[in-house]
């Protein structure tokens, strides 16, 4: 098992190496080929896909879930889009942070390079193994990829197709290397690759978290749940504040920004939370008891509800006394991704982005806006909740690290 996890960890530091000298006219040329293979052969990764949503169906698995995993025509060209969208992006590989020279005449800067390979585990999105080739490529790396049991097939499909289309334009196929054995075993001896993985990037829910944070023995970059919430501030703009949240918790309840909890300030609570409840048709609402006054048909929320990323159509809403109040519930319950407030008042504003701890701050904006392509990035590998090294949406730049790169004249130092 771990033997089989290290073979293919070897092959991927080996393409690493090559795809260090390439071009970005050659990583870009991949990504053009890739893009074009996937429309070209979509009937067989939807074929893959359609056994795995069958057997998905068959299994149980939560509509929300079938969701992420299905695939259709739209999406397998949406796939294609985003890696043609990557390879119009400017490449961050070469870049020079900065540079200078010091009294002894040696030249020194700090120059972009990738990471290497980058491993990323994900859950039962098939549209992740493409957009995740696509962004590792870009940035010169490998991406070393372990999906779930449920997208096995569609997974394979995808990435086979991409490979093919690597050696069209002689890059080595092993750019992408995809663990096919979905074992919980395989999974632990992915996470402890240390000799071939420089980065680990985990893309599921709280079990696959836990597991990271229990086994892996690589660096890894958490991208964590999303408890989100939305203060509405006792100054805010209650129409704007509405639309806000539906637009936070409907538009796509199933992922990782959208609002799962709001804050409303006591002064505009009477106003605003039975017209919210009436906007927010087909949402159930749990709440605290000054809520559930003001909106009869709320269930009471429990001190996990707080706590909880519902990713479904169910929020959780607390009246607040005041704006410390509300920073300090985000404190305690919020997951640290992405936290907005609703509000005229400029004070207000800039004490609730000063205050919050959270990797996206928002104000007047909905949850739903913490993406990478909606914040110029053109896609992103996951959002990160943690600090180091990477914070928020991770973009091409996130994949990549420095070196410093020192030029002399045959200085010695004394």
């Amino acid at each position: 098992m771990s033997t089989a996890i290290a073979d293919l960890g070897r092959r991927a530091r080996a393409a690493s190496r090559t795809l260090a000298r390439t071009s970005t006219a050659q990583r870009d040329a991949a990504l053009l080929a890739g893009a074009d293979l996937l429309v070209s052969r979509a009937d067989e990764v939807l074929d893959a896909n359609e056994r795995d949503v069958v057997a998905a169906v068959e299994g149980g698995v939560a509509a929300t879930v079938v969701d992420r995993l299905r695939l259709d025509v739209g999406r397998v060209e949406a796939m294609a889009a985003g890696l043609r969208q990557v390879a119009a992006l400017p490449d961050p590989v070469g870049e020079v942070l900065d540079g200078w020279v010091r009294p002894n005449g040696l030249r020194i800067s700090r120059v972009r390079v990738p990471l290497g390979v980058v491993a990323i585990i994900y859950e039962n999105r098939p549209n992740v193994t493409s957009d995740a080739a696509g962004l590792c490529l870009k940035s010169g790396n490998v991406a070393f990829l372990r999906g779930s049991s449920g997208a096995i097939r569609s997974n394979v499909a995808i990435a086979g197709i991409l490979r093919e289309a690597y050696g069209k334009v002689d890059l080595p196929a092993d750019a992408l290397v995809l663990v096919e054995d979905t074992s919980r075993e395989a999974a632990v001896a992915f996470m402890q690759q240390r000799d071939s993985i420089d980065c680990l990037i985990p893309r599921g829910g709280p079990s696959l978290i836990r597991s990271i944070l229990d086994n892996a023995t690589v660096p890894y970059v958490i991208d964590g749940d999303g408890n989100c919430h939305v203060y509405v501030d006792a100054a805010a703009d209650l129409d704007m504040a509405r639309a806000l949240v539906v637009n936070g918790k409907t538009q796509r309840p199933s992922v990782c920004n959208a609002t799962e909890s709001v804050l409303v300030h006591e002064d505009v609570a009477a106003s605003f939370l039975p017209d919210l409840a009436a906007a927010l048709e087909g949402v159930a609402l749990v709440g605290d008891e000054r809520t559930r006054e003001l909106v009869p048909e709320a269930g009471a929320a429990t001190e996990d509800d707080w706590a909880q990323e519902f990713l479904d159509l169910r929020l959780a809403v607390r009246v607040v006394p005041s704006l410390d109040a509300a920073v300090d519930h985000i404190a305690r319950y919020g997951s640290g991704h992405s936290e907005a407030i609703v509000t005229t008042d400029l004070l207000a504003a800039d004490r609730f982005t000063a205050e919050v701890d959270a990797a996206a701050v928002l104000v007047n904006a909905s949850t739903r806006f913490v993406d990478g392509e909606e914040f110029g990035f053109g896609a992103e590998i996951g959002i990160s909740t943690q600090k180091l090294h990477a914070r928020g949406p991770m973009g091409l730049r996130e994949l990549t690290t420095a070196k410093y790169v020192v030029r002399g004249e045959g200085q010695t130092r004394g």
